[in-house]
């Protein structure tokens, strides 16, 4: 049988999306576990262990993480909902689909949005925030909301320096940050870069399905429960806090992730956080050298400063569709590839180089995607981007993570 264009030939499907990520062979069988009561005196021993390791993940020692049976939308609502207000002010920053949805949320919720649009393709203006923080002599603004890793866009903004103008302002706002697509990947550092509530989810670093919301709230931000008028109910963080201090929920837990998440905080450890981030950077570079040096493409992310460790968001030439490419690879090549969002829709596919991932695994997507641009009629030369990062990968190491920069990668000799 030839494989024509539209016919797709046995083999496992390569997931090369920014989410879902692969799920690691232990994460896969530590779910596989009967069903069990989640109000036995047993049962606290899984609780306790997850929440104090997960203020190891966000490297915290004051913050106080909650879990969710959610997707990480549900640990926003419960980040504003219990910190804030109807009426209050806040600052979004929007330069993507989710920092859109984030804002979108807000709005819904009652609260005083003030947008400020920024080029899709770079990230959180934390000079302009300043200004506006100093101009805001009253502190009517309430809170910031940040997108620490822009999805859509494979845009990664600096959380340190934005948290450097709040304080140069001294403006006493909350700080909210979207870390769906960075924890567990990217370096996070929740106390020592003032991070009030931290949000990410279980189907992306932590290599889990989707269905755990998880958020990480300071203990400034936790006295504000008593304050916030917001309604709620199923996100109470009083009433986790209340459940939590005896080691069980409010209401029943996703127990298989709960026991997935155990699997998979402890690989990450295992590996070191400091060398999960490097490997990221690793990885990330080499397919970034694919697109530019191979394929002689641009990525959506205006300048490196931006370049996201997750995912890389590839252009097409003008007068091209990406969504035939993304379907291409699919129906033909059985690839997965993340598609364009909202504004960014038909000009790029994406590829995500997040969680249980490695050289090989990435060439396969990098193979896949050239492909499916070359039947689409894009000129790339044929083993050009696996060439280019294959090299990348064959003429450097990881490195410890930089705990100021990014990390760092050592050139090796070409064997």
């Amino acid at each position: 049988m030839s494989n024509t264009p539209g016919t797709r030939i046995p083999g496992r499907n390569i997931l090369a999306v920014p989410g879902p990520t692969n799920i690691p062979d232990a994460v896969q069988r530590a779910m596989v576990v009967s069903m069990e009561d989640h109000r036995s005196t047993k049962f606290p021993e899984l609780a306790h262990g997850l929440l104090a390791d997960l203020k190891t993940l966000y490297r915290t020692a004051d913050g106080q993480p909650f879990i969710f049976p959610s997707s990480g939308t549900g640990a926003w609502e419960a980040a504003l909902t219990n910190t804030l207000s109807p009426g209050d002010r806040v600052l979004v920053p929007r330069f993507g689909q989710f920092s859109h949805l984030w804002a979108d949320m807000a709005q819904r919720l009652g609260l005083d949005v003030e947008i400020l649009d920024v080029d899709w393709g770079e990230g959180v203006p934390v000079e302009r925030i300043g200004e506006i923080l100093k101009a805001d002599r009253q502190h009517t603004i309430k809170g910031i909301l940040a997108c620490h890793n822009e999805t859509a866009t494979g845009v990664t903004s600096d959380i340190r320096a934005l948290r450097r103008v709040m304080d140069d302002a001294g403006h006493p706002a909350l700080l909210f940050v979207d870390g769906v697509s960075s924890i567990g990947c990217i370096d996070f550092r929740m106390d020592e870069w003032g991070v009030d509530l931290a949000v990410t989810g279980s189907q992306k670093g932590l290599m889990l399905p989707a269905g755990l919301g998880i958020l990480c709230v300071s203990q400034k931000a936790l006295k504000m429960i008593t304050q916030a008028k917001s309604r709620r109910c199923y996100f109470d963080l009083a009433d986790m806090v209340r459940a939590n201090a005896t080691g069980y929920f409010p209401y029943t837990p996703a127990l298989s992730l709960l026991y997935g998440l155990r699997a998979a905080l402890d690989l990450l450890f295992d590996e070191g956080l400091d060398r999960v981030f490097a490997r990221h950077h690793y990885l990330a570079s080499g397919v970034r050298a694919a697109v530019a040096e191979g394929w002689g493409l641009e990525l959506c992310a205006k300048a490196p400063k931006w370049h996201s460790d997750t995912v890389s968001a590839i252009v097409v030439p003008q007068g091209f569709n990406a969504a035939q490419v993304i379907d291409t690879a699919f129906r033909r090549y059985n690839l997965a590839l993340g598609a364009g969002l909202s504004k960014v829709a038909g000009k790029v596919f994406r590829i995500g180089h997040l969680g249980d991932l490695n050289e090989l695994m990435l060439i396969s997507a990098i193979a896949g995607a050239e492909m499916a641009m070359l039947d689409a009629g894009i000129d790339v030369c044929p083993g050009s981007g696996v060439g280019a990062a294959g090299q990348y990968w064959r003429t450097h190491t990881q490195a410890a993570a930089d705990p100021v920069a990014k990390p760092a990668l050592r050139r090796v000799a070409a064997a």
